[in-house]
């Protein structure tokens, strides 16, 4: 057998840990006894239903790391993991086949040297210590001799890889084409012709020109697959005008509220400290005698107003100083005053007058507020039994008939949003529902509830000729109106080609500068960056817009500045990428010819027993 060097290493090691991790059973472990053995072989080489087993549970674990919710086996057939791992196992084993009929392997050396950079594997020491070595491997089920093959055979794969993706080289006039493709600019002038600017009249349609017109744009007026739905609802709104707060309620509402109907007087006051009383009476004088202002020292302080903003103050909560803030006007500055963190100047910005909200006047502000939550808790009381009796086989019919909610119908589809529908519950539901569902109750959101059955889903179908007649005449009269505009507009780009300009044409052009093909610019209308990278410079040609013509001339190609920073990066980026899709499409294609050559067999039975061991 042929030895040879391989960086199997740091290459192996994530390899390693995952077996390791899985030893350790932090995943657990699926291993399997009696004669079944493989799923299958590539060739002599046997696929074995411990690899197989192995790896579908790393991309499940790797799955619900990612999203933070367990997987069953059923999921992860249905989002195709099953199949994914099953391709990975067939072309490591093709892999193998390959490396063992071409007799490339690695030595003992290189494998003792990836065991020993295996922390797992290390003793207390810090060395590799054999005792943790097979503890690891006991716990992932695996043998000393099973592991080292398995390591053997990953350095093999690794080796056929680097063979593929370190040998492909594109030829630099391959870059070059793509450079110059990708980088070249494009400098061009555009104006846009409205409706305003037509020399004719739209023609008036007949129903015939309507109906072609229709027949050809269906998709446009096809309702979505529609559910027609059942509800009973009630919401807090519906029984707020039956409920009644006496006068008791009202009473204790307004005394517990009592802070807010009933304000002080307040000041908005900003406030600068100073390390002591010397400082704070010095800048007052200065501020008396009018040789600095408020701003002008807190500026000189090194702060903004910002930070001396204290917001909307009474006079107990400035403490000491309250007094002496509250004696003064808007405008003016008192101090020095204490304060927690020192002598301070206070300047008043405003004065908040005291305000009183006899009850009398607080009654109507709290009445509609009381009432609605009244009737919330009237809902919620109410809830359990309507679920109740839902179960126990009554109608929403009847429920409706016996309590107070309403009952309703819809034609519900993703486009619904009128009355239940603007709910963001009620859609949820209405997407879920089935035929086999019962009703049952579900909140609202906003304190109601309610229950709906699937009576119908209807498919895709196009709205009627004569119920959206309207629709299709403006849709006409917009597609008329472009095309008509389209037309001047040639006349006008076959006179820009032939030397004039926009002005001598009465337009009033837009000009874009060195523009590449992936230039994203909000405002530009749509086609015409495509269309100026098919033109040639002084070409001018009517691009279609959505009831608009645009008139487009080229004006400059820029070929690409190989020597500019941003023209090497790319050309790295484009190398680096094209080799790696090229590489990609060699080791697809070895891989196939490996697996065609030696043939590939698969047990879908053994398969779905490995799948029986999930479950």
């Amino acid at each position: 057998m042929a030895r040879g060097k391989s960086s199997i290493g740091k290459t192996l090691v994530w390899g390693l840990l995952i077996l390791v991790v899985l030893g350790f059973g932090a995943f657990g472990t699926v291993n399997f006894t009696g004669g079944l053995r493989g799923i299958g072989s590539v060739g002599d080489t046997e696929i074995s239903v411990n690899d197989y087993s192995r790896a579908l549970q790393n991309e499940m674990r790797a799955f619900e790391a990612q999203t933070g919710q367990p997987m069953t086996l059923e999921q992860a057939q249905q989002f195709g993991l099953d199949r994914q791992v099953l391709a990975q196992v067939v072309t490591n084993a093709a892999l193998d086949d390959e490396a063992s009929r071409i007799g490339l392997s690695v030595g003992d050396d290189q494998v003792a040297e990836a065991l020993g950079e295996v922390a797992a594997f290390h003793g207390p020491d810090g060395k590799f210590s054999r005792e943790s070595y097979a503890y690891a491997l006991r716990n992932a089920g695996l043998t000393e001799a099973e592991f080292e093959a398995g390591l053997r055979s990953e350095s093999a794969r690794n080796l056929l890889n680097s063979a593929i993706y370190s040998g492909t080289a594109l030829p630099d006039t391959y870059v070059d084409t793509l450079l110059g493709w990708a980088g070249e600019t494009r400098d061009f002038s555009w104006a846009r012709l409205e409706a305003d600017a037509l020399e004719t009249g739209l023609p008036v349609p007949g129903d015939d020109e309507l109906q072609a017109w229709y027949d050809d744009n269906v998709d446009r007026f096809t309702l979505p697959e529609t559910k027609l739905i059942t509800y009973a609802w009630i919401t807090p709104d519906m029984i707020v005008d039956s409920v009644e707060l006496d006068e008791a309620t009202l009473r204790a509402a307004y005394e517990e509220r009592s802070a807010e109907f009933n304000l002080p007087e307040r000041r908005l006051v900003e406030r600068l400290v100073f390390g002591n009383e010397a400082e704070a009476q010095a800048a007052m004088d200065r501020i008396a005698s009018g040789e600095i202002t408020f701003e002008a020292l807190v500026e000189e302080r090194g702060l903004q107003l910002a930070d001396t903003d204290l917001g909307d103050m009474t006079r107990q909560a400035l403490g000491e100083a309250g007094d002496g803030v509250f004696a003064i006007d808007t405008g003016e500055v008192a101090g020095p005053l204490p304060s927690n963190l020192g002598p301070a100047l206070y300047r008043v910005n405003a004065i908040l007058h005291a305000q009183e909200t006899p009850y009398e006047q607080a009654v109507p502000m709290m009445r509609d507020e009381l009432a609605l939550d009244r009737a919330r808790r009237v809902i919620e009381g109410m809830a359990q039994s309507l679920d109740d009796e839902l179960a126990g086989g009554a109608t929403l019919e009847e429920l409706a008939n016996d309590t107070e909610m309403e009952l309703g119908t819809i034609a519900w589809n993703a486009q619904s949003d009128e009355t239940i529908a603007g709910y963001d519950a009620f859609r949820e539901a209405a997407e879920a529902v089935s035929e086999d569902d019962y009703p049952a109750i579900s909140d609202l959101g906003d304190g109601g509830v309610f229950a709906i059955r699937l009576d119908e889903i209807r498919p895709p179908a196009p709205r009627p000729f004569d119920e959206v007649k309207d629709e299709v005449a403006a849709g006409w009269d917009k597609d008329k109106t472009t095309e008509l505009l389209v037309a001047q507009a040639d006349d006008l780009a076959q006179q820009l080609a032939q030397g004039a300009s926009f002005a001598d044409l009465g337009l009033e052009p837009n000009a874009e500068q060195t523009l590449t093909r992936d230039a994203q610019i909000s405002d530009l209308p749509s086609g015409l960056l495509d269309a100026a990278f098919e033109m040639k410079p002084g070409d001018a040609r009517a691009v279609s817009g959505d009831g608009a013509a645009l008139i487009l001339r080229l004006d400059a190609v820029t070929p690409v500045d190989r020597d500019s920073d941003a023209s090497k990066q790319l050309e790295g980026l484009l190398k680096d990428r094209a080799a790696g899709s090229v590489a990609q499409d060699l080791f697809r294609a070895f891989v196939t010819d490996i697996q065609e050559r030696a043939g590939v067999n698969i047990d879908q039975q053994a398969v779905n027993a490995v799948h029986t061991n999930f479950r």
